[in-house]
């Protein structure tokens, strides 16, 4: 295959659920996690889950960036906008995940905080450059696919000593969370939500290499198998998924080869190496504290970390009570099962983080999936 839409060819998809079906058990259900948000949003924009046999359940897990991201992160976000007057620049999707008092950074800068959407780091040093008066924030959000780009940032600061920039760093790590799923008694396999396999990450995987995976089969016995967005890419793994549980195997498999390979891009993890460590414990929204699952800046790089510049507290900060993002994120419920998706939390009034990002389990659901259980036609 060399273009995409013969990854979105519908008749070659009915012959992989043909094949799926053929190969189920009887009266055996099978329970697989998609960990990462651009398989969420595949698997509802292409409607994947009504090809399926009953048998088999997708599970919704923390693959999206945006959703795990703390309340108390953004909140310090808002205060370097607001009590610092920094320029704060960040991607898109965290301008709208809800904080503290009913504020978002889009609602912080309606209040004249001065933030700014970028589209890259790239963007973000040449803030910094424009305007050499001010303080320039970078908030640093994402796994290990948009880590690389931020270290290089910071080293392409040093080397022009750019002095008004910095990073408040929130990137996490894949690995960790799939880890803490597996060890929580809700999702083992005789709890409520028992997880079979993983689809793995595909942007992730192309930097980190599919070799982290491998812990996961030898030790929980759950196979994993990296997939690619595209929806035959999502049906073959489950295909593959299928069968190494009917063979009783555990292995990590590739289906992504066209981009991943077992050591993934050594020069990006140098990079990465060279200016994070691990942080001794993080917060995820969902996933409560997860132990060394997320990067600080190295002492080396210390004067453009902005939480040792600007001498940052974090502040643990509940979710809103009526909101379910915590057990959706953990595969526990379902975004139908929040008793406000979809009336009180919108796309366009986010309450909680699962509805912000269009990778976000809520607002896929909500985009393609709401009107599939009444009979009426999604859209």
């Amino acid at each position: 295959m060399k273009f995409i839409d013969e990854f979105r060819d519908g008749e070659l998809a009915q012959t992989l659920a043909g094949k799926i079906s053929a190969l189920v058990e009887p009266f055996r259900r099978y329970s697989f996690m998609e960990f990462c948000g651009g398989h969420t949003h595949a698997i509802s924009r292409y409607g994947l889950s009504d090809l399926l046999p009953d048998s088999v359940r997708l599970v919704h897990g923390p693959g999206c960036p945006v959703c795990v991201l703390p309340i108390g992160r953004v909140d310090m976000a808002i205060n370097l906008a607001l009590q610092q007057q920094v320029i704060l620049c960040t991607y898109g999707d965290t301008l709208r995940v809800p904080a503290s008092d009913g504020l978002s950074l889009m609602k912080a800068k309606a209040r004249g905080g001065d933030i700014r959407m970028v589209y890259s780091t790239l963007d973000a040093l040449q803030i910094a450059r424009d305007n050499p008066q001010r303080e320039v924030v970078f908030f640093a959000i994402g796994f290990e696919t948009t880590t690389p780009p931020t270290a290089l940032a910071i080293q392409q600061a040093q080397r022009e000593q750019l002095g008004n920039f910095s990073v408040l760093c929130c990137h996490v790590l894949t690995p960790a969370a799939i880890g803490t799923i597996l060890e929580s008694p809700e999702v083992r396999q005789w709890g409520s939500v028992p997880i079979d396999g993983f689809i793995g990450p595909a942007h992730v995987s192309t930097v980190i290499g599919s070799r982290p995976y491998e812990f996961f089969a030898e030790e929980y016995r759950k196979p994993v198998v990296i997939a690619g967005f595209e929806p035959l890419d999502v049906m073959q793994a489950i295909l593959m998924l299928v069968r190494q549980v009917n063979e009783g195997r555990a292995e990590v498999e590739n289906e992504f080869s066209r981009a991943v390979t077992r050591e993934g891009n050594l020069k990006a993890q140098d990079r990465v190496a060279e200016v994070f460590e691990l942080r001794r414990e993080f917060e995820w929204r969902g996933l409560s504290v997860v132990p060394y699952s997320a990067l600080r800046i190295r002492r080396n790089y210390a004067q453009f970390d902005a939480e040792r510049r600007f001498k940052l507290d974090y502040r643990s900060v509940p979710d809103n009570k009526a909101c379910e993002c915590g057990a959706i994120l953990r595969g526990v419920k379902r975004p139908q099962d929040c008793k406000i998706f979809g009336t009180v939390c919108t796309p366009e009034n986010p309450v909680g983080s699962c509805m912000v990002s269009s990778e976000g389990a809520c607002a896929a659901h909500y985009s393609y999936g709401r009107f599939r259980e009444t009979g009426q036609v999604s859209v």
